[in-house]
């Protein structure tokens, strides 16, 4: 099939220029990654110019997964690129469409397609927002006139997310998330100020105030309901630096210079934070969906505010308390089958979830033992006591990928509903991709740094 009409439409989209040079200073990465998250920040205060109702304010929980602002100009943040990555990663996993990423070829078309599906899943996803009562316009004001600053924000964070992948630290994506979760960490944790309509006076939004009010009111289950989310929270975070610290080393030698070589790092989440944001997403986006169909008076998939139907399975039991916070709030562990199968089923789903997106996203990010067999060659790596073969490298790679594989995506889906059902400050995945971007960041700017303060590195690494 003759699809050079298709290249010429990939390679005439918009995109963001990469840098000339090679390696761009660790100055240069770090203004360009802060330029882009105060960017981003002040847009999420921007509102939408002719906006009535916003149904989907109180969804908070979503909004951070999603790296969005209900109700602002990026209302849609990352969920129109992650939309298009999931469809794509399922089309050319199950066999559907074909890309040989093997090639440089394969690789444009598949960025090229899933450039094309983010403006059009943002056009259709700001068109069912606004359709569906989701964001409503004003009396007056063409239901038109919404969707087009949904779209110029979607696209927006597009071409920042490009911004940050070409000219910064780790990719927009990660960014938005971490600086929306660690925005809420902040509020749910800190906050002085309360509720609207709380008059009680342990009523305070931020967990650490809440505690010490109640324990000075004499309130052991407020207290309970305030300590156990501050211990939740610390718990993941130590858990999860553990598990992204966690390492196989493999070693290999250099074949034309004998007595040297090095340890190539496979890390125990090998797959990163990449899966659990797909499945996160996913389950933002069908909860989003319910809520729309909720507000179009076809509650088809259940209501979220309620707890009901289809979607109650796929949401935390217990609500943003998680089920420990239900349990200490009825006082006793008889609360009936129903929170503890929703409690089962919600940590399977997360795992399987996980250990699907991780096994497609191997096969489509080049991280496969093929690829990595290829890359190792190219650098003059070989096994020690064996021959310079690529097949040899490769299948004693695969004795390690696969498990990793596996086992990472399992470690990161436990931990994000464990986080969900202790009730931690924020949900289980907005943290546990908080944990893992921001550790990810710190090796990146130190690996930059190392490289920008010492020659004889920036000479190893072609610089």
């Amino acid at each position: 099939m003759n699809l050079a009409w298709y290249d010429k439409l990939i390679t005439s989209l918009p995109e963001v220029a990469a840098p000339k040079q090679k390696k761009l200073s660790f100055k240069e990465k770090i203004k360009w990654t802060l330029i882009v998250l105060v960017l981003f920040y002040i847009l999420g205060l921007i509102p939408i110019a002719g906006l009535g109702a916003n149904a989907l304010q109180q969804f908070e929980f979503l909004s951070t997964i999603l790296g969005a602002s209900f109700g602002s100009i990026v209302s849609l943040g990352i969920g129109p690129i992650v939309t298009a990555s999931i469809v794509l990663q399922l089309l050319n996993g199950s066999g559907l469409v074909k890309f040989d990423l093997t090639t440089h070829e394969g690789k444009m078309r598949f960025q090229g397609t899933q450039k094309i599906m983010s403006f059009a899943f943002t056009l259709l996803e700001a068109g069912i927002y606004v359709g569906m009562g989701g964001l409503s316009p004003a009396p007056g004001i063409p239901a038109g006139f919404l969707i087009f600053q949904i779209f110029l924000g979607g696209v927006i964070i597009m071409f920042m997310d490009e911004v940050v992948s070409k000219w910064g630290f780790g990719s927009g994506v990660s960014l938005f998330i971490a600086a929306g979760v660690a925005q809420d960490l902040f509020v749910r944790g800190l906050s002085f100020f309360k509720p609207q309509g709380a008059e009680g006076a342990t009523e305070f939004i931020g967990a650490v105030p809440r505690l010490f009010a109640a324990l000075i009111n004499q309130e052991p289950t407020t207290a309970m309901l305030a300590l156990v989310p501050l211990i939740a929270t610390g718990v993941v975070f130590a858990l999860a630096v553990y598990a992204q610290a966690m390492k196989v080393e493999i070693p290999l030698s250099f074949g034309r210079i004998r007595g040297h070589g090095i340890r190539w790092p496979l890390n125990f989440i090998y797959t990163s934070n990449i899966p659990v944001i797909l499945v996160a997403a996913l389950l933002a986006n069908i909860q989003l969906f319910a809520t729309l169909l909720v507000q179009w008076g076809k509650p088809f998939l259940g209501d979220p505010n309620a707890g009901t139907g289809f979607v109650s399975w796929i949401m935390s039991p217990g609500g943003s308390g998680g089920l420990v916070g239900l349990l200490i709030r009825q006082g006793s562990f008889a609360i009936g089958a129903k929170p503890y199968l929703q409690a089962l089923f919600y940590v399977l789903l997360l795992m399987g979830g996980s250990v699907l997106f991780s096994m497609f996203w191997v096969q489509t990010s080049g991280l496969d033992a093929k690829n990595q067999a290829r890359q190792m060659m190219a650098s003059g790596l070989q096994i020690p006591g064996f021959r310079k073969d690529q097949r040899v490298l490769e299948r004693m790679l695969q004795r390690y990928i696969g498990p990793l594989t596996v086992m990472g995506a399992l470690t990161v889906g436990f931990l994000a509903a464990f986080a969900d059902l202790l009730g931690a400050l924020t949900s289980g995945t907005g943290l546990l991709l908080t944990v893992m971007i921001v550790y990810r960041l710190y090796e990146d700017i130190a690996r930059q740094h190392m490289y920008d303060m010492n020659p004889m590195m920036r000479k190893f690494m072609g610089g």
